[in-house]
């Protein structure tokens, strides 16, 4: 992995005498936010995630913070597309759809304002095994 930070960009150093005025290169926390899932939120999927895991169903998972939402891809193994995506679109709080779980092909499987509800759809299957 060979990413370089251009630490220049982000305003001066605190012991430089410039630290408190402005600079043209420095970026507003405002514009630079990205979304990303709190960690009751990741509580829940990975709760979830885990269940799946031991019973053999899924095998890894990537988590895509961006500016506009949150994905948690679900994979059944590592070198395929996703099985599912969850995905969390804050834009969508006032309409309450702010959770959509997606399947493989994008398509919309459920979608609402609370998490927990939304990750039933994919935990069918709860009763055949047992967490301790």
């Amino acid at each position: 992995m060979n990413n370089i930070l251009n630490l220049n960009k982000y305003g001066n150093a605190p012991n430089s005498k410039n630290w408190t005025q402005s600079n043209k290169n420095h970026i507003d926390p405002k514009d630079s936010r990205i979304t990303s899932f709190s960690r009751e939120e990741l509580n829940h999927i990975l709760a979830l995630y885990g269940r799946k895991v031991v019973s053999g169903q899924w095998k890894d998972y990537a988590i895509d913070t961006l500016k506009d939402q949150a994905i948690f891809s679900i994979f059944k193994k590592s070198n395929e597309m996703p099985q599912y995506t969850i995905h969390k679109l804050p834009k969508l709080k006032n309409s309450q759809k702010m959770y959509q779980v997606k399947g493989t092909d994008g398509k919309i499987l459920k979608r609402g304002s609370e998490l927990p509800l939304i990750l039933r759809i994919l935990d069918k299957d709860k009763n055949k095994y047992k967490i301790i």
